[in-house]
C-alpha cells in the first residue's frame, strides 16, 4: 500500500482562551478541526507577568482569577480537555487570541493569532508601544494587538480591519482575512427567548477597570435623554463592578432595567436603540441595522465590520490545517528561513538572546535592549577587547575608573535613545 494511503497522523493543537467571547471562538474553530486532538488553557504569561497574576494584581485583565475562573467553567461545563498553561507540550500548533502576552513556551511553534473583535483607541501608549519597541504590548490594551510578528497567520475580521492592521505595522503578508466567530452571523441572534421587545439597551464597558477615563454619571444622563421615556436596559459589560454599576444606575435612572449575565447580542437583537461606549456589541447593532450611538465613529465601524460569511471558524480551521501540513517540511529542516512557517521565527530572533537570562523574568523585550546596550557600551568593549585591540596592549585601556563610568553612562544613554528599536 501506498505512503499516501494511509491517514494523516493526528496532530496537537492548543488553543489559548480568555474572556467567554474568546474562549467561545476557541470552542468553535476545534470544533472544525474534528481530525486533531486539541487542548484548551485559560490565557496565560510567564516571569513577572504570572507572579503579578498569582499575587492577584491582575484583576482588571482576562488573566486575573474572576476571568480566569469563568473560562474554566464553560470549558468544564463541555468538557474540554484542558492542559493549563499548555504544561504538557508537545503541540504542533498554537491558536490564541492575543498575541499581547506570548508565553515562552509555544514560542517556537507555529501560531495563529485570531482577532477577537473591536481595539482600543490608539493613544499616546499605542504610539509609544509602536515607536519604543522596548515597551510591552500590553500597555497599549488592544490596540496593539498584531504587532509582536510572534505568528506565522492572523485571522482577521474584514478587509478593513487588514487595512488597519497593516497601517498599524503588522506584516501584511500574515494576514488572512477570515471573518471572526461570534460576529460572522449576527442574524441568528434575532432568534432567541429574551423576553423584552422594542427597548433601549446600553451596553457599558470597563473602561474603569481598565483604568480608563469613564463618566458614568454623564453618560448615564445621555442614555436617559436618547432613551425619552422609552423603556431603558442596562447590560454590563462582564469584567464591570456589577455592585458599584446597579447601585449608580438605581440612584440615576431607577425605571432601568439592568442584567449582569445573558446573551448581550440576544438583547440587541431585540432593541430598538443601541447605546455603547467601546465595545464590540457595536458590530452587532450595525450589521442588524439598529439605530446606534457609540463613543466609536460609526462610519469607520461601517467599514470595519466583520465579514457575515457564517463561515469564519471554518475560514481559520482552513488557515490552520494549511499551517499543519507545513509543519513537517519545517522540522526537517530547523532553523532554515524558508516558508510562512518560519517568518515568525525570524521575528523571534530578537527575544532569542534574552532566552538565557530568563532567570531575570523580565520582558523579553527589555532583556534585548538591556544586551544590547552592554554589547555596545565602551565599557564592555574595553572588558571584553578583541584580538586586534589587544595588540595594542594596555594603553588601549587608559583613564580612570571614574572616567570609565562616565564613559560607559554616556554611552547606555546614548544607546537608549538612538538604538532603542529592536530589529
Amino acid at each position: 500500500m501506498s505512503q499516501s494511503a494511509h491517514p494523516s497522523p493526528r496532530k496537537k493543537v492548543l488553543l489559548i482562551c480568555g474572556s467567554l467571547n474568546q474562549t467561545t471562538q476557541m470552542h468553535q474553530i476545534a470544533q472544525q478541526l474534528p481530525e486533531h486532538d486539541h487542548a484548551f488553557t485559560p490565557y496565560y504569561g510567564h516571569g513577572y507577568i504570572e507572579a503579578l497574576r498569582r499575587a492577584r494584581c491582575l484583576e482588571f485583565t482576562v488573566l486575573g482569577y474572576k476571568l480566569r475562573r469563568r473560562c474554566l467553567d464553560y470549558l468544564e461545563r463541555h468538557r474540554l480537555p484542558i492542559d493549563l498553561h499548555g504544561a504538557a507540550g508537545g503541540y504542533d500548533l498554537v491558536v490564541t487570541c492575543s498575541d499581547l502576552i506570548v508565553p515562552r513556551n509555544i514560542r517556537q511553534r507555529p501560531v495563529v493569532l485570531v482577532q477577537e473583535g473591536i481595539l482600543d483607541p490608539a493613544g499616546i501608549p499605542f504610539h509609544l508601544c509602536r515607536t519604543l519597541k522596548v515597551l510591552p504590548l500590553w500597555l497599549a490594551g488592544t490596540s496593539t494587538t498584531g504587532l509582536s510578528g510572534r505568528y506565522q497567520r492572523f485571522c482577521v475580521a474584514s478587509e478593513g480591519y487588514r487595512e488597519l492592521f497593516i497601517a498599524n505595522g503588522a506584516p501584511a503578508e500574515r494576514l488572512v482575512v477570515t471573518g471572526i466567530p461570534n460576529f460572522d452571523d449576527c442574524r441568528r441572534y434575532e432568534r432567541n427567548d429574551f423576553p423584552h421587545r422594542h427597548f433601549v439597551l446600553v451596553c457599558s464597558s470597563d473602561a474603569r477597570e481598565t483604568f480608563k477615563r469613564d463618566d458614568r454619571r454623564e453618560f448615564i444622563a445621555r442614555c436617559l435623554e436618547i432613551a425619552a421615556g422609552r423603556q431603558l436596559i442596562f447590560k454590563l459589560h462582564p469584567n464591570e463592578n456589577a455592585e458599584r454599576a446597579r447601585r449608580e444606575i438605581a440612584m440615576l435612572a431607577p425605571r432601568a432595567l439592568v442584567f449582569a449575565a445573558g446573551c448581550a447580542e440576544e438583547m440587541i437583537a431585540n432593541c430598538d436603540v443601541l447605546i455603547t461606549q467601546y465595545s464590540s456589541t457595536v458590530f452587532v447593532g450595525v450589521a442588524l441595522g439598529k439605530e446606534v450611538y457609540s463613543y466609536n465613529d460609526l462610519a469607520e465601524i461601517r467599514r470595519l465590520l466583520p465579514l457575515q460569511n457564517r463561515s469564519a471558524a471554518r475560514n481559520i480551521a482552513a488557515v490552520c490545517r494549511e499551517l499543519l501540513a507545513a509543519a513537517p517540511a519545517a522540522a526537517a529542516a530547523p532553523g532554515a528561513a524558508t516558508g510562512a512557517g518560519v517568518n515568525a521565527a525570524g521575528a523571534d530572533a530578537r527575544g532569542a538572546a534574552a532566552g538565557a537570562a530568563a532567570a531575570w523574568a523580565l520582558p523579553e523585550r527589555w532583556t534585548t535592549a538591556l544586551q544590547r546596550i552592554t554589547a555596545q557600551s565602551r565599557l564592555a568593549r574595553l572588558a571584553r577587547p578583541s584580538a586586534a585591540s589587544g595588540a595594542r596592549g594596555p594603553a588601549a585601556a587608559s583613564g580612570t575608573p571614574a572616567k570609565l563610568r562616565r564613559r560607559w553612562r554616556r554611552g547606555r544613554v546614548a544607546s537608549l535613545l538612538g538604538r532603542s528599536r529592536l530589529r
